[in-house]
């Protein structure tokens, strides 16, 4: 039962706990998200540009240039290649790759709130000394700085994933899980459209880091205060929404998971499936984030502030897909009108073979920006299937293990964001139309194949090695005993 204050604090509260920790997870996410992105805007300030020739040459477009550049006019800036803002834009990943397992095993042992929690306040506090590290280190100290960042931004997904374990119940899994992991949409539109915005109108790029630093820090002091572990320890959860979680997730949501089943998890099936899947939605991802605003700037010629706008209406309409993906999914799957496997399969295959095609139709678009922007955000837009699709499917597999099965699967596909920016520069060394077609073409080949992987072998089901030995032991005990009182009982 409630104390008195405990009951008041509970009624302050117009929406259900779980909601207040879903909502608060999507600003989790919509934080890290600003803060890795808002370089991607930043770079194409940061470094040294000359202007182009007013002639149009072959594989490039005349675009918009920014006013009063002529073709004898030098902006200033760091002299770095388009090799070296690859590894730059990388570099975030070295870090964000290495505290995954580490942060979904101790969300899973003593909760995801502070592992979360510190994990984007160390982002915050990185974010804000990106100035002072670029101008004492220049490239160098900027990549040690983004590698320290992704350290921090590492426990984002599997502390997520061990907390929506505890508070999502399957008939909202999609839901939720939509709405918390959509976070990343809306950190894209802000670290994206801000970005250009506050470049334009400050001249200034430094104080984009400023900016979403001081949001990430602000984050952090209200999710200590509002978010809790699991339904047993919140102080002033209602006492009917604690008994439906319970009732919902079983008891055995709130407990200590036992050891972790390694050999079972490594030679899952279902969970190599997953990991393909996760490995082609990166890719396709981190090539969009990453290196849109490269394609907006460097083909397409926009300014600073209508790439900062155009590259925000691809994620716009992405979070609102995923959630409608999402309340789609969950009516699929209440309606039985396709089980869970089949709707994880689904919902991926819209979400992978959708967008490759999206991009291909867009690199052969030419110079037509409208067309270019409309196939983009469509792209963008179908990718949104991929959250009630793959993205919760780690719960699927295993509610006690999900933080440990997260950092596996998110951080093995992470790799791919080292892969991709670096690739991106590699075969873009001029920043063609030509060059960047063969970019897509690589996306819409990965997309395809990790997904006739998933299509083959993955699953929506419960994996035996959830339940350890120990547990199936402590249930027939507890059935035991409870069949011999009821026999006491009836005699």
């Amino acid at each position: 039962m409630l104390t008195g204050w405990q009951l008041i604090l509970s009624k302050l509260f117009v929406i259900p706990q779980r909601w207040v920790m879903a909502i608060m997870g999507f600003l989790a996410v919509a934080n890290a998200y600003t803060m890795r992105v808002c370089l991607n805007i930043a770079i194409t300030q940061m470094v040294r540009r000359h202007a182009s020739s007013p002639a149009y040459e072959e594989g490039s477009c005349p675009g918009d240039v920014d006013e009063g550049l002529t073709d004898t006019v030098e902006i200033t800036g760091y002299d770095w290649s388009e090799e070296t803002q690859g590894i730059i834009l990388s570099s975030f990943y070295y870090g964000y790759i290495v505290t995954h397992l580490p942060g979904g095993m101790l969300a899973e042992r003593f909760g995801g709130k502070y592992s979360l929690g510190f994990g984007v306040l160390s982002t915050a506090l990185f974010t804000l000394l990106t100035p002072w590290a670029v101008s004492v280190g220049g490239a160098t100290g900027l990549i040690i700085l983004r590698v320290l960042e992704g350290l921090g931004e590492g426990t984002t997904f599997p502390a997520l994933n061990a907390m929506l374990a505890r508070w999502a119940p399957i008939s909202e899994r999609g839901r939720m899980g939509s709405l918390v992991f959509g976070g990343a949409q809306i950190g894209n539109i802000a670290g994206t459209y801000l970005s250009g915005l506050v470049i334009k109108e400050t001249g200034d790029w430094h104080s984009v880091f400023y900016l979403f630093g001081s949001i990430g820090i602000l984050w952090f002091i209200f999710w200590a205060l509002l978010c809790y572990n699991d339904p047993e320890s919140h102080p002033y959860i209602s006492d009917n929404e604690k008994k439906y979680l319970e009732e919902a997730l079983g008891r055995h949501g709130n407990s200590q998971p036992s050891a972790i089943p390694w050999k079972g998890i490594f030679m899952s099936v279902p969970l190599w499936a997953l990991v393909c899947a996760q490995i082609g939605h990166d890719y396709g991802y981190f090539t969009m984030v990453t290196d849109l605003p490269k394609y907006m700037t460097g083909v397409l010629k926009f300014d600073i502030h209508r790439t900062g706008t155009l590259a925000a209406l691809p994620y716009a309409v992405m979070w609102i897909s995923s959630i409608a993906f999402g309340w789609i999914c969950d009516k699929v799957v209440k309606r039985k009108w396709l089980t869970v496997t089949n709707a994880r399969k689904t919902f991926t295959t819209i979400a992978s073979v959708g967008p490759g095609i999206c991009m291909i139709l867009a690199s052969y678009s030419g110079c037509n920006a409208e067309t270019v922007v409309i196939l983009f955000t469509a792209s963008m837009g179908l990718m949104g299937a991929f959250y009630p699709g793959m993205k919760v499917n780690a719960l699927d597999l295993s509610s006690k293990f999900a933080g440990t099965i997260m950092a596996i699967v998110n951080g093995i596909g992470a790799i791919t964001g080292i892969i991709a920016p670096y690739l991106v520069g590699l075969l873009t060394p001029d920043s063609t139309l030509v060059q960047w077609r063969l970019v897509f073409w690589i996306t819409l080949a990965v997309f395809i194949v990790t997904n006739l992987v998933f299509v083959a072998w993955a699953s929506g089901d419960e994996q035996w090695w959830n339940n350890s030995p120990q547990d199936s032991r402590k249930q027939l005990e507890l059935e035991t005993a409870a069949g011999s009182v009821n026999s006491e009982t009836k005699t």
